[in-house]
C-alpha cells in the first residue's frame, strides 16, 4: 500500500519538480494531492498520466495525508507547517523557515540520514539551501578523511533559484538586449541578462547577505561545527543549474588523486575531470540531473593541505526538489511515516 502525499506550493518550479521526481523514483503514492493558494485553485499539474487539480490550503484537510512535502514562503511555512504537522503526517519544507530550529532536522541523506530520527519531534524535517545540499555532498566525504579546517566558496547561482518571475527577467532582457536595450529590472537590483551580482539574499550588519550565511549555518549544523567557512554568492544569467568554485584547507594531506577517488565513490557524487577542453561539467549539462558533479580537481599550492574544486548541480533538482523525495525515501524506509488507516 502506498502513501498519500500531498505536495504543497505545486504550481511553483520547485513544486511541479517534485511531483515529476516522485514519478521518476516510482516513490510509492497511493494517492496525489497539489495543494496551492486559492487563487490556483482547480488549475492542473502533471502527475503520471494525469492533471491534478490544485485544491485549497485553506481547506484541505491535512489529517488525511501521510506526508507533505511543501515548497512555499519562509513566512507561509511558519504559519503552515505546524498546523499541518499537528494532525499527524510528516512537512518535508523547502524554505528556510525551520532549518536552524534545534527541533528540526535539517537532512541532506547523503550526509546526515540518521538525523531522520527526530523527525517526529515537530513532524517538519528541513530542505537545506540549494547552494548548501550541492556544497555538502561533495565535502562530506572529504571531510571524513582528511578533516577539512576551513573553505572558501564563490557560488554562481542560477536564476531560477530565485523563481519563475527571475527566469522570465533573465529571458526578457536577454531578447530586449537586441531590440531597444531592456528596461529597469524588476526582481533583481541590477540587469541580470549579459551580468553577473555579487549578491544574493539581504545584506547583513556584517557585510555579508543572509544567503552566504545559510551556507555556513547549514554547512555547521550538518556536517561539522568546526570548519571554518566563508562565502560569496553571485547571481549568474543561467536558467537552471548552480556552480561553485571551492577552496579547501585540510588537517592532514589528500592529494588531488586520492580525492578523485575518494569522490568517485561518494553516493550522489559524479565525477567528470579530464585535463582537457571539455573534460568539466557546467550548469546546462547538470540541468535535469540527480547527481552533484566535481570537476577542476587540483591541488591549492597557497595553502598547507589545500585543494580546489568546482562543484555543478541542477539546483531545482538536488538542491530542492529531489532532495525533498529523497528525504520521505529515507522516512520510508525506516519505517518513520506514520501511515493512517484507509476511510
Amino acid at each position: 500500500m502506498g502513501y498519500r502525499v500531498a505536495v504543497v506550493g505545486a504550481t511553483g518550479n520547485v513544486g511541479r519538480e517534485m511531483l515529476n521526481i516522485l514519478e521518476e523514483v516510482n516513490f510509492p503514492v497511493d494517492k496525489i494531492h497539489a495543494i496551492a493558494s486559492r487563487k490556483s485553485i482547480g488549475v492542473p499539474v502533471a502527475f503520471r498520466d494525469n492533471n491534478v487539480p490544485c485544491e485549497d490550503v485553506e481547506q484541505f484537510d491535512f489529517s488525511k495525508v501521510d506526508i507533505v512535502l511543501m515548497s512555499v514562503s519562509g513566512a507561509f511555512s511558519k504559519e503552515w507547517a505546524p498546523k499541518i504537522g499537528a494532525q499527524g503526517p510528516i512537512v518535508i519544507d523547502n524554505s528556510s523557515a525551520w532549518r536552524m530550529d534545534p527541533d528540526v532536522p535539517l537532512i541532506v541523506p547523503e550526509v546526515n540520514p540518521d538525523d531522520v530520527a527526530y523527525a517526529h519531534k515537530k513532524n517538519i524535517i528541513a530542505n537545506p539551501n540549494c547552494s548548501t545540499v550541492q556544497l555538502v555532498v561533495a565535502l562530506k566525504p572529504l571531510h571524513d578523511r582528511a578533516r577539512i579546517r576551513r573553505a572558501v566558496v564563490a557560488t554562481y547561482q542560477s536564476v531560477s533559484g530565485t523563481g519563475k518571475a527571475a527566469m522570465d527577467e533573465l529571458w526578457d532582457q536577454t531578447k530586449a538586449v537586441f531590440v531597444l536595450g531592456p528596461g529597469e529590472p524588476k526582481v533583481y537590483p541590477k540587469q541580470i541578462a549579459f551580468n553577473v551580482i555579487p549578491y544574493a539574499g539581504t545584506f547583513r550588519d556584517d557585510g555579508y547577505t543572509d544567503e552566504e550565511a545559510k551556507m555556513w549555518n547549514e554547512t555547521h549544523k550538518m556536517l561539522d561545527p568546526d570548519i571554518k567557512l566563508t562565502v560569496t554568492c553571485v547571481r549568474v544569467p543561467v536558467f537552471v543549474g548552480h556552480s561553485e568554485a571551492v577552496h579547501l584547507e585540510f588537517e592532514a594531506p589528500l592529494d588531488e588523486d586520492e580525492a578523485r577517488e575518494i569522490l568517485r565513490e561518494a553516493p550522489g557524487v559524479v565525477v567528470i575531470d579530464k585535463h582537457e577542453p571539455t573534460g568539466y561539467m557546467t550548469p546546462k549539462e547538470a540541468q535535469g540531473e540527480f547527481s552533484v558533479f566535481v570537476s577542476r580537481i587540483r591541488k591549492d599550492p597557497t595553502v598547507e593541505h589545500g585543494l580546489a574544486l568546482w562543484v555543478v548541480s541542477d539546483n531545482l533538482r538536488k538542491g530542492a526538489a529531489l532532495n525533498a523525495v529523497q528525504i520521505a525515501e529515507l522516512l520510508h524506509q525506516r519505517g518513520l511515516i506514520r501511515q493512517k488507516a484507509l476511510v
